[in-house]
């Protein structure tokens, strides 16, 4: 879990949304949209390494893509995988400022 490409790969982008930023104030947690094939343990590390945070426990939730009509034909967007990551107290990671 070194190689800084590997951290990359494992965390996709932060989720930021009404729900988010709500288990943000309240229950200490970071939502990130990862890749399918991480595990908690290598998302607990990406986000210990490169946000310098300690991390106290990870959930995580497979969400399936959405079925879409384009014209006559049905489609669907891909899966994806979500991570609830919760921060020890005192600790925050801030995406607007860095």
């Amino acid at each position: 879990m070194s190689d800084l490409n590997t951290l990359y790969q494992v965390l996709r982008a932060p989720v930021i949304t009404e729900k988010s930023t709500l288990c943000t104030e309240k229950g200490n947690q970071v939502i990130f949209k990862v890749a399918n094939w991480a595990n908690k343990q290598q998302i607990k590390a990406a986000v210990q390494k490169m946000f310098s945070v300690e991390v106290l426990s990870v959930q995580t939730l497979n969400m399936n893509g959405k079925k879409k009509r384009f014209g006559r034909t049905m489609g669907q967007r891909k899966d994806w995988k979500k991570a609830f990551v919760r921060l020890a107290s005192g600790q925050n990671i801030d995406f607007y400022n860095n």
